[in-house]
Formats: C-alpha cells, structure tokens, sequence
C-alpha cells in the first residue's frame, strides 16, 4: 500500500463514518464543517462546506459519479450536498450550501444512499430512517432490532429491499414497500455485527462482526436468506502466516514471541470486493475477492475459497503513519486500483493510501501445477514399466510323438439323414410369425443406457426409490462403468452386489471379511470388482464366484486399508495402508482344477511400495484408471494433499494444512464413457473433511478454486462426488439429508430431504442422471431428473431377502 497523502485533525475521528469515492475524499473540520479533497489532484485547493451546528458523526458519497453528492449528518440536520454545485459557488466567491433533507433525528452513525441515489438510508439509534436525497421528506421509518444499529445498505438488484445490521448481533432484510421485514437472522454472533456488502453477481450477503467473524448469506427471490459459508479472519491469518514463514524464521521468532508477539482483535470495520489480477496486461476480473479493514491492516480473502489471499500489516511497512485503524472507507480508484481513507484509532490524523491491484494478482499467482494426462512417455525405469511374467507349464517332447487331431472342427455332427424318412413337403416361408415384445422392450432398455450422457440434464433431485438394506452403515458406493450395477460396502463387513434399478434382490458376498468394508471398486471391464475392509485385507471378486479368486493383506499389514482400486487401465492394483502406498501386479484366474480346488491359481506381484513424508498415516487416495494417468493423490493425517507422480515413483508436490482436520474423502473429476468433458475439467478434484466442509482444488495450480459448506459435517465422514457432466456436486451430511451443488457456486442447488439418518455415501451413476444415496442406517435412495423420472414408489417396507454367497 502506497500513501498518498497524511492530514493531521484537530480531533480524534475514530469510529466515525468518513467519505471516500473514486475522484473526492471528505474528512470533518472543527467538528461542524467539512473539507473535501480531490484525489486525483491533491495540489488542488480543498472545498470547504459549511451548515451544521453540531457535530458531523457520518458522511457518505453517492454511488453514481454525476451528480456527485455528499450526504452528511449530525444531531440538528441531515443534509445532500452537490459537489459540482458547490465547487462554482466557492469559485464564484460565494458560500457553498446544501439541502436539507432530515432535521433531528438523533445520533446518526451509519449514511447510505440508494444505487439511483434518490434516498438515502440514516441509522439512529434502534430506528432507520428512508429519507428523500431532493427534498425534506421522511418516506418511511423502520424500527425492529433490540439495540442501536450500525449499518444499513440497499440492495442493488432490488431497490425495495433494504438490509440492516445491529448490536442485537442480528440483521434483519426489509421491505420498503410495506415496510415489514421479510427475514430476520438468528443471533450470529456474541459480538455486534458491524458491516455488510452486497455480492451482486451470486446474489450474496456478507457481514462482518467485531470479532473477526464473517459470514456470507445468500439472498434469493423469497428472502429466505441460506449460509452459505462463515470465516473467521483471526484463523485464517493464523493458517496463512503459517504458510509464508519458513523454518529459519520461525526459529528466530520462536525466541521474541514471548517478548513482542501480541495478539490483537481483528474486528470487521469495512468491506469491499474488488477485482483480482493474474497479470498487469490482462484483466480477468473476479469479483470473489474481497478487502476487509481491520484494525491492524488490510485483508484480502477470496470468497470462493474461504482462504486468505493476502495480509497488509501497518506495523510492516514503516513508511506509514498509521498503525492502527478505527475506521475505513473503500472506495475504486483509478488503473485497476483501490482508494483507502482511514483513521487513526488512538492519534488525530487521518491517511489516504492506494493500493493497485495487478499486486494482488501477483501475490495470489501460483507456480505452474500438473496435469493428469500424462505429457511424456512412460520412462523405462518407470513402476508402471513393470509386466506379469505368466508362468507357462513345461512339458517334456517325446521325439515322433504324434499328437492326436480331431477329424471334424465342431463338437456336433450333424446326421446324413440316410435312416430318416424321406422329405414330403417344400419349404414355405412363415407369413404369420408374431413379433416378441419382450425381446424389444429389453433391446430398447440396452440402447437407453447405450446413449450419451444428457450434458444439459437437470440435477437427480426427484426420489424414485427408497430400500431399506441392513441396520448397518452404507461406507461406501459404486457404480460399474456400465451404469448397470452396484457395489455397496457395508459395516457388517459384506458387500452387496445390486442391479442399477434397484428392484430385484442383490447378491451378498460375505465369506471375506470379518471388519467393516471401507472401500470398493470395479475393474474397467467390468470382470472383476475388488473390496477393502478394516480387517487389513483386500480381495478381488469375479462375477458368480463365492470366493475370491485374489486375497491380500491380513499379516503383511499393519494397518487398515483406506482406499483400494484398480489402476492404470486395470494394470495394477493401488491400495493405502498405514504411510504407504501399495501397487501391485495381477493375474486373475477364474479356472477351477477339481484335484487341486484348494490351490489359488491367480496371484499377485509386488511392484513397489511408496512411503509419504514424515511417514503420515493416508486417510484417503484417489486415481484415474478410466484412462492413463501417472498421478495418484492422497490425503494424510497431517491434513496435507500429496501428490505422487508413478511415472518416476516420487512424490511430485504437497499441499500443506489443506484443511483444518484430515480429509476423509478425496474424489476426482473421472466424467464416465457416457458423457464428454473439456480437458481441463479433469484436473479438478474434490476433499471432504469433518467440519470443514468439501473443497474443490484445481491440479493444475495446486490450489483450493471454491468452497462448499453448507452441509453441516461435525462428526461422521460424509462422502462427495462428481456428476458424470462435471457440472454438480454431490455431498452426505449430518441433517439427514443429501446436498447437491452447482459446480460455480458455493451455495447448494438442492437439499434432498426425507433420509432417515446420516447421509454417509454418496455416487452418481455414469450412464444416465440419478444420484444415489447411501445412510448411517443402511438405507438407499435413488434420486432422478426431472426430465426422466418415473413415479415415486417406497420399498422400505421389507428388507431384501437375498441370497448369501458364503461358499
């Protein structure tokens, strides 16, 4: 930050509201008069506006630029000046004046006027008060917080809504036409709020409080306002001077912290979004940017994210005059900059800084990332260059050996016909052959699941089926590539095989594992499907099989299995357990010697075992296997993302403190052989921790692009995934329902109700919209899209009878 000018006051303006827009600045003089500077000229001589008789507690500039007007207040008069007016008059040597438009309204501390700048909103004690900017005249009054008020602002995409913060610790959003209020906030906060601003792109709330806290509200047609996230400025300055410190300087800190580190309250005094630059030549706005004063400097955070882009601190840059602020004024300034007029808390002077933003873009501009498509051949001293040696039988040649040759190449010979009676009557065509409806119907159905992807489908919300499983959680949730079947995990340590419709009794698989299930997957031809479980085993099934042809872990591991799947085109198998990260060579044999029915034909090859740093326990793994890729991603117990590159068997990047607590849940963005994505969109993935929400991150910048939180998740991993369209997003929660987001927004598309407990798994199918949806008590629900939804109908009357396949 850049200051531009510093004026010395006669007395102390601190939580005072003062006036800033993009050309004009406007500070009180001896209290009852005002001057005015142009700060894009400062040699200029400044307007001086004299009228009030008391002492101007609040001022504000209007939000368009011509007219240019000033609103200002105090105990005796409410008064709109026009600049441009009164610059003449002071030209032409007369008194500058303004018009009254309230008269004794109390202790004013908050202005604002209109986007049309035809009223202008004054705070005063419990009561706002809607004044006219052109004449003397009180149009409505609102009274209805529990104590005195610190803000108000018009919406502006609506000019009859008005929103109003308080000590209460409430806002409230009003209608000015019948003067009611159409919501009213629960208590927030045990500190008053003091600020809001208006998201207008997202049609969001944003209020900040005195302690730091932020919250941002959405704001829809019927007013019933949603959280959609909420910050805390203390934390995220915590997490982020974690992040630029090094070793060798916190080792120097560690030795002055108990002598000159104190902790300060970072209340929310002003806040306003600015637009964010990756480079100076390019201008890409991004209005998720937001700058909040404090009182020890400048935040900036970034909305989508819920991160802390940067932090200005008065105290690190000693060509400042101030180092703590008791109130800001933001305003746009001139080639991509921002205007900051604030006031000092304990001294009597007042500073006007600059801040351009092509800096900002700077500092929030990241290293080149990754791509999971790979971009050069697999080396040859590769793990993925590893191959399965098939053991072939050796059988010795006896010399003139004739080996027997079968005569015919059929294993049934059709008859002479010379003992059958002879032919009496020619062919005749058959001329009333009836078609079978049922070989249509189900040749129709293939060809449904065949077709592409509908990119353009609205979200599965419509609930089709409702079947109640087991009194035991649902862990976890797969479709086959297909669409046409369905892996359930369950917590009696079984595992369910069900057809996509749901309507006919799965197969059970349980002579496997004795723990929980924690993970399932299928193979990419859809042959074989393999399970982990908490019992430090993994298996892999075949289709029809009591028993698994390939059984591993038990002894070998000294910890559960995490995450298990097949990898790389179904090469190898990749499973988690304990700090490390298995990858292996296959080979399924599903012959059955009936001498030797006890000896295990498939095997099982060791490639390479892969360790994270610091020897961190991995919570969760994600890869592609659709298609090629070398990076495999995992999550640790340390809360960071590792990102490991298989081509050269190391570990390419780590992201540090990725959330508050471990991630649970880590899922990319596959899309499926139904649906076509752009390329890019495969990079992105998702990571779902407890209390912290779901977090999308972008491979390619290594950095966190949005946030969703408006699930509640406190306690139980509930799991997320894509849709096949990479368009929504699908999370569990711990309000008995399941939330659906749209991909470009942090707020929820859909709350899908109605579950009868925790929503643990959640998946969607690749081959056609519906979502499915899996609970802590062993029910599922299948959600549809409106546009191909059949009647809803409940089978949660009875539990499956299903067969067991135990062997």
């Amino acid at each position: 930050m850049i200051e531009k000018l510093r004026l010395t006051c006669d007395r102390l303006l601190s939580h005072r509201q003062l006036a800033c827009c993009q050309s004009h600045f406007c500070i009180p003089l001896h209290g009852k008069d005002m001057i005015i500077y142009n700060s894009m000229d400062l040699e200029l001589k400044p307007l001086l506006l004299t009228g009030h008789h008391s002492e101007i507690s609040a001022m504000t500039f209007s939000s368009r630029s011509r007219p240019l007007l000033l609103c200002s207040a105090s105990l005796d008069y409410i008064i709109v000046w026009d600049i441009e007016v009164c610059q003449k008059r002071s030209q032409e040597g007369k008194v500058a004046a303004g018009k009254v438009v309230g008269t004794l309204l109390g202790q004013v501390v908050h202005l604002s006027f209109c986007f049309s700048d035809e009223r202008v909103a004054a705070c005063s004690g419990v009561t706002v008060y809607i004044l006219s900017s052109k004449r003397h005249e009180v149009i409505s009054t609102l009274t209805g917080h529990l104590a005195p008020l610190t803000s108000a602002e018009f919406c502006p995409w609506n000019k009859d809504i008005l929103v109003t913060t308080s000590e209460d610790r409430t806002f409230k959003v009003w209608n000015l036409n019948t003067e009611t209020v159409c919501y009213q906030s629960f208590v927030l906060s045990a500190f008053p709020l003091l600020s809001l601003v208006f998201l207008e792109e997202n049609r969001h709330l944003i209020f900040g409080s005195t302690d730091g806290q932020v919250w941002c509200f959405s704001l829809p047609d019927d007013h019933k306002c949603q959280l959609v996230t909420k910050m805390d400025l203390q934390k995220m300055d915590r997490r982020h001077q974690m992040h630029q410190e090094t070793v060798s300087r916190q080792a120097e800190s560690a030795e002055q912290s108990a002598v000159d580190k104190v902790e300060t309250s970072k209340p929310v005094l002003k806040m306003a979004l600015c637009s964010s630059f990756t480079d100076s030549t390019v201008q890409k706005k991004d209005s998720s940017w937001l700058c909040i004063g404090s009182s020890d400097g400048l935040y900036v955070v970034n909305l989508s994210t819920s991160e802390l882009l940067t932090a200005l601190y008065f105290r690190d840059d000693p060509k400042l005059s101030i180092t703590m602020a008791g109130s800001w004024s933001i305003s746009p300034g001139l080639d991509n900059s921002l205007l900051f007029l604030v006031s000092s808390l304990f001294t009597p002077c007042v500073v006007l800084l600059e801040l351009h933003l092509c800096n900002l873009g700077r500092i929030g501009a990241a290293d080149e990332g990754f791509s999971v498509f790979p971009s050069s051949p697999v080396l040859l001293e590769s793990p993925l260059s590893a191959e399965l040696r098939k053991k072939e039988p050796n059988h010795p040649k006896k010399k003139g050996e004739i080996k027997d040759q079968p005569l015919v190449f059929h294993l049934n010979v059709k008859s002479s016909g010379y003992t059958s009676a002879p032919r009496r009557t020619m062919f005749s065509p058959k001329t009333n052959l009836q078609k079978n409806p049922s070989s249509k119907k189900a040749h129709k159905n293939t060809g449904l699941l065949l077709r592409d992807y509908p990119a353009d489908s609205t979200a599965p919300v419509i609930p089709h089926i409702h079947l109640s499983i087991a009194n035991k959680p649902v862990h976890c949730l797969q479709y086959s590539g297909d669409g046409k079947q369905i892996l359930c995990g369950l917590g009696d340590s079984s595992v369910l095989l069900y057809k996509s419709s749901l309507t006919r009794s799965p197969t059970v698989y349980t002579a496997g594992h004795d723990k929980p299930v924690s993970s399932v997957s299928w193979s990419l031809n859809r042959q074989w499907w393999l399970s982990a479980a908490e019992d430090h085993t993994l298996r892999v099934w075949t289709h029809g099989s009591p028993e698994p042809p390939i059984i591993m872990g038990d002894r070998k591991l000294s910890k559960p299995i995490r995450s298990a799947q097949f990898y790389y085109l179904d090469k190898f198998l990749l499973f988690a357990s304990g700090p490390s990260l298995y990858l292996y060579l296959y080979n399924v044999d599903t012959k059955v010697d009936d001498i030797k029915r006890y000896q295990q034909r498939s095997f099982v090859k060791s490639v390479r075992c892969f360790t994270t740093t610091s020897a961190t326990d991995i919570t969760a793994m994600s890869a592609a296997n659709d298609f090629l890729s070398y990076i495999v991603l995992v999550c640790g117990s340390d809360r960071s993302i590792q990102i490991f590159d298989m081509n050269r068997g190391t570990i390419a990047s780590e992201l540090a403190d990725a959330h508050t607590r471990a991630a649970h849940c880590l899922t990319q963005n596959k899309g499926s052989t139904f649906s076509t994505q752009a390329p890019d969109s495969y990079n992105l993935f998702l990571t779902s921790a407890v209390t912290d929400g779901v977090k999308i991150w972008d491979l390619r910048t290594l950095r966190c692009v949005r946030r969703y939180d408006s699930h509640p998740n406190r306690c139980h991993p509930c799991g997320s995934a894509f849709s096949p369209c990479g368009r929504f997003i699908a999370s569990g929660s711990e309000d008995n329902s399941a939330y659906v987001y749209d991909i470009r927004s942090s707020s929820y598309l859909h709350k899908l109700q109605k579950h009868s407990d925790t929503v643990l798994s959640v998946t969607f199918n690749p081959a056609t919209p519906e979502l499915l949806t899996g609970t802590l008590d062993g029910k599922l629900t299948l959600f549809q899209s409106s546009s191909g939804a059949l009647l809803s109908h409940d089978t949660s009357a009875a539990v499956h009878s299903v067969p067991n396949m135990t062997g």
